[in-house]
This record gives C-alpha cells, structure tokens and sequence, in this order.
C-alpha cells in the first residue's frame, strides 16, 4: 500500500528501524560513548579575537548577546552577555523539537487505525466500523480516502451498526492567552486538532463518497468497541514533522509536538500543560539549566514572555550534538544557508551559502524580536555551536548582526 508517497520513504525506513530497535525513546542511552575526549584540543585563538572586536563594535541600539561553543574541543569560544535571559520567538522550537526527541525517540510514529467488528453479508456489514484517531498533525480530510478505501476493498457499502470515534483530543486546539491572534492560523492545523464535530463529519464525508452513507445517529464518539479487528494502520514518523516545524519554524507543527509530548506522559492530563512541564524539567534535569530567569510558556515560541538565553539555546545544541541519532535530525533537517527554510534567503551570499545549518525566531511586535541558532564549521575545521538574540532592535538590523557573526565563524583566518 502507498497511502501518501511524499512519506513512503520515511514510513519505509522507519518501519523497517521499529522493528529490530523499536519506536520508544532511548537514542540518548550511549551517549556518553559517543562524546568525543578534546581535553587536550584548543580552541581558535583567532576566532576568539574576532569575536570580541564584532561584539564592541558600534550597533544599533537594543539588546545583544551571543554563545559560541567549540563542540570539536568541547570548549566554549566567547560569550557576550550570554546568560541574559530574552525572548527568542521561534528558536523555543530547538528545545521543544530535541527535547521532543530525546523523549519519544527519533523513529517515533504516529499511528492512525481503522477497524471494523461484525460480519459481511451481501455488501453490508452487520457491525461498527471504528477510527482510531492519534495526534497525526499532518493528517487532513482528503487523507481519510486511504482508510475508506479499505472499506470498499472489502465489499463493504452500507453499515447498520455504528462509526464509532476514538478520539484523543476532543475539544480543537486553543491559543495560548499571549498569542497574538494574527500568529497562528487554526485551519492550518491537522484534522485531529480541529475538535470533534469536524473529525465525524470528515469522517461521514469520507465514506459517503466510497458510496457508504451513514446517518448522524450512527456516528458516535467513544473507545474501539472490544472484538474490533484492525483492517488498516497508517504510520506517519515524526521526522517530517521536525522538518516543518524547524526548516518552515511551523507554529502549528510545534504546537502538534507539544500535545504529543504531553499526552505521551499524561494521556488524562492536559496536554499542552503537561508538555510545558517536561520542557521545563528537560532545561533543569538533562540541560543542567537552572537560572530562574528561564521562562516557557508555550513549544512554538509565539509567545513573547518566553525568555531563553544564547546559553541556553547553546545547551540546546550541545545535547543534541552529544546525542548522535538527534544531531543527525539536527543536521537534516535545521535550514541551510542559502539553501532552503527560513535561511534559503537570508543567508544567499557566497560566503554562507550551504555553510550554516540553524533555526530562526522573528516576531515584530509589540517590538523586534530576532534569533538565530545553529551550527556551522569554523576556519579551523571544528564544528561551532552558536546562538544570538537581539531584541528591541529593528529585525533588519538584527539579521545584519547575525549575518556577520555567521561570518565571522566561517571565514578562514589568514596565515
């Protein structure tokens, strides 16, 4: 079966890795194997220097700071006001998005499951056909043919029981109280988060068009009724969903991944509370991040009370550097300079291009927010983690800032 092909590569692939290593997390188990000693491998000395002489140069007024770490030496290269605390707008999404993987796995799947229960008589099923629903955020009505199409492979075309409707998230997903309304557009989210009346009459729809009509009364929210058979599963990795929600920054794909983070620890809590919560916990327990300035409001970054700091998102990247399977996500799927995602034009020139893979955060209002996070080879071939926020400043002046600091970290040194 080829439900969607854009993604049979990635369900191929992730299938294939479920079943000899399974779908839960654990990547970060041996990841002290894979640390690197560089006790004894110094840090660019030029680099350092050229650092210091971008950060006192003469700027545009507003709040400045940045992190450089060397991650081949395991040593940091120069900080400025690096554990000042600012609102990073769309960079809250490396924590959300590595903090999301090193819980869940990076060959986690969403499932999304069709069953039916009775027997086929004639072309009429004497029993319920049941749905499943996961938290899919990239599932949408015309992807709900897959599964009726099933239906019709089995000869089915009319129903006297029910269409029983497994829900997780019954209620559509609501903005956080300091979302600009603007932000974030709700018809862009996945069918399973648009609440439950448009869940069953896209369902009711769907059938009806494999010739299938059912009526309201036999459309009923509740659990897989006991002695269902599962007729049809489809997997979707989390992977692509990283994609969006990094090379796209994807506010509703962040959002998505927040719901699943807290349903996966609290399936009776609510989920995007729960998932604040793990996110906190990850900065304190695993990132050792413990300044009480931090605050987390939300997985997307919408919010403007969200204060992270170049440190922080610094850590951020450490982890995932150190966590071999998520730096390989990282390296995927983080924008590349004059290549795609938000950094397909920002960084064009020939001195960046293909040369930074990183995250931005922009938001305008109620005054300029902008940052950038990511990774890139230095002048002297190490592999540098950096990060700089700017606020109150104009973001055309802040991505000038960024450019250059960009630059300044790949350039060679002269002999």
């Amino acid at each position: 079966m080829k439900p969607i092909n854009k993604f049979n590569k990635y369900i191929v692939l992730a299938l294939a890795v479920a079943l000899f290593a399974g779908c839960k997390g654990g990547d970060h188990k041996k990841a002290k194997e894979n640390t690197v000693q560089a006790k004894d491998i110094p840090v660019d000395k030029d680099l350092r220097s050229k650092l210091n002489e971008f950060a006192t140069k003469p700027r545009t007024k507003g709040n400045f700071a940045f992190s450089v770490y060397d991650l081949t030496a395991d040593k940091p290269v120069y900080g400025y006001d690096e554990n000042k605390t600012l609102p990073v707008a769309s960079c809250l999404k490396l924590l959300s998005g590595v903090a999301g993987l090193h819980l869940l796995g990076t060959h986690y799947m969403y499932a999304t499951s069709l069953y039916t229960r009775g027997k086929i008589d004639n072309g009429t099923l004497h029993g319920d056909i049941a749905f499943k629903c996961g938290l899919d955020p990239q599932l949408n009505e015309p992807d709900l043919a897959m599964f009726t199409k099933q239906l019709a492979k089995q000869g089915i075309k009319k129903v006297d029981g029910k269409l029983v409707v497994d829900l997780v998230l019954k209620d559509p997903v609501k903005s956080e109280q300091h979302w600009y309304p603007w932000d974030l557009s709700f018809s862009k989210y996945g069918l399973f988060y648009k609440g439950s009346p448009k869940v069953m009459k896209a369902l009711k729809a769907a059938l009806l068009k494999q010739g299938i009509h059912l009526a309201d009364s036999q459309v009923v929210l509740a659990k897989v009724p006991k002695g269902s058979k599962c007729l049809f599963r489809f997997r979707r990795p989390v992977e692509p969903v990283i994609r969006r929600m990094w090379k796209n920054s994807s506010n509703t794909q962040a959002t998505s991944l927040l719901y699943t983070i807290g349903h996966h620890i609290n399936p009776k809590g609510v989920p995007t509370v729960v998932g604040v919560e793990y996110l906190k916990k990850f900065l304190k327990q695993e990132l050792k991040q413990t300044n009480k300035a931090i605050v987390v409001h939300d997985g997307c970054g919408l919010c403007i009370h969200n204060h992270l700091s170049p440190a922080v998102l610094v850590a951020v990247l450490r982890y995932g550097y150190i966590h071999k399977p998520i730096h390989k996500v990282l390296m995927r799927e983080l924008s590349i300079s004059g290549v795609d995602g938000t950094l397909r034009s920002e960084m064009n020139s020939p001195k960046l291009r293909g040369l930074v893979h990183g995250k931005t955060g922009t938001l305008s209002h109620p005054y300029g927010i902008s940052s950038l996070a990511g990774y890139c080879t230095g002048g002297n071939g190490h592999l540098l983690a950096f990060s700089i926020v700017d606020s109150e400043m104009s973001v055309l002046d802040a991505r000038v800032l960024q450019k250059r600091l960009c630059e300044a970290l790949v350039n060679k040194n002269k002999d």
